[in-house]
């Protein structure tokens, strides 16, 4: 028995609208409402929070054990994987002056067209003139300016107070043009909820993953080897994005240590489910490293 028949005129009326969208599709100008249909991957470019920038999904961390990991693959080593990665299409690059990479990037990035990339740096400690400490970054990396500084690794729950004056350096550079957004990179709860409550803070940098390793915890202290609930982060995660903020996830391997493939697949997806995380940072000292990030998290995003 027939149910539901579809007459001649809707089989129509549909045949021509799954047309049209494809050819719009194949012209650029499928409208929002059929933005389903985009495929997502690794390599997208993504626009970080409210700030207009762009940089692609996945990004390359150059501080792997504080940058030794990367170091260790020599110069032209790490130059050459940092032109890999960039001609598969990840355009992001995560420095630091702490990281023992940190004198390599400009020799990693020459040649590069400078306007697609997106150099993401960070400031450690209490500089005595902070300008010149973002002036520094600006000369080592030989560029005109940093997309995004970051201040480094804070643990306390009242560094707005105790960085203020950096803060106020970092406003002066931004309207300099020497940086274009600035935020700041956080390793336990206390300093990662007062970074979401600042308004001062434009990117932030979220340790994440679902196993709990190497996760902001209650505790103010820079590193501990104790797992912890990752909802705590996730509801600060939420609130940001809710602030027009751009949200950067790191971890992802939990420094490392998630030597299992299946494990790495589990953070990989977890991340990749969050609509408020627009990008990942994964430190890499291989192509296949990199081929692997960038297959997982397409596998990923296509399950999502």
């Amino acid at each position: 028995m027939r149910t539901n028949p579809l007459s001649r005129r809707q089989f129509l009326q549909r045949s021509l609208t799954a047309t049209g969208v494809l050819a719009l599709g194949s012209r650029g100008l499928i409208p929002s409402g059929y933005a389903a249909v985009t495929k997502r991957t690794a390599v997208d470019q993504v626009t970080l929070g409210r700030t207009g920038i762009k940089l692609s999904r996945l990004g390359f961390g150059t501080g792997s054990g504080s940058g030794s990991v990367q170091r260790d693959l020599g110069r032209e080593g790490f130059n050459s994987l940092v032109r890999y990665a960039y001609d598969q299409g990840i355009t992001y690059l995560d420095c630091a002056q702490a990281y023992t990479t940190f004198d390599w990037i400009a020799g990693a990035i020459k040649g590069l067209p400078r306007e697609k990339l997106y150099i993401q740096s960070k400031v450690p400690g209490h500089p005595e003139k902070v300008l010149e400490a973002i002036d520094h970054h600006r000369k080592v990396f030989n560029t005109d300016y940093v997309d995004s500084m970051l201040i480094h690794c804070m643990v306390k729950d009242d560094w707005t107070e105790q960085w203020k004056r950096v803060m106020d350096g970092f406003d002066q550079a931004k309207e300099k043009g020497w940086i274009r957004a600035k935020g700041v990179s956080c390793h336990s709860l206390p300093a990662l909820r007062q970074a979401a409550a600042t308004p001062w803070t434009e990117v932030h940098l979220v340790r994440v993953n679902p196993q709990g390793i190497r996760l902001d915890g209650p505790e103010q202290e820079v590193w501990n080897d104790r797992q912890h609930d990752v909802s705590p982060v996730l509801a600060e995660i939420k609130a940001m994005h809710a602030k027009g903020r751009g949200v950067i996830g790191m971890k992802i391997i939990g420094n490392g240590e998630f030597l299992a493939p299946e494990a790495r697949d589990k953070s990989v997806r977890f991340a990749m489910a969050q609509p408020e995380i627009d990008a990942v940072v994964i430190g890499f000292k291989s192509r296949a490293e990199i081929d692997e990030a960038i297959q997982r998290i397409n596998r990923a995003l296509a399950a999502a």
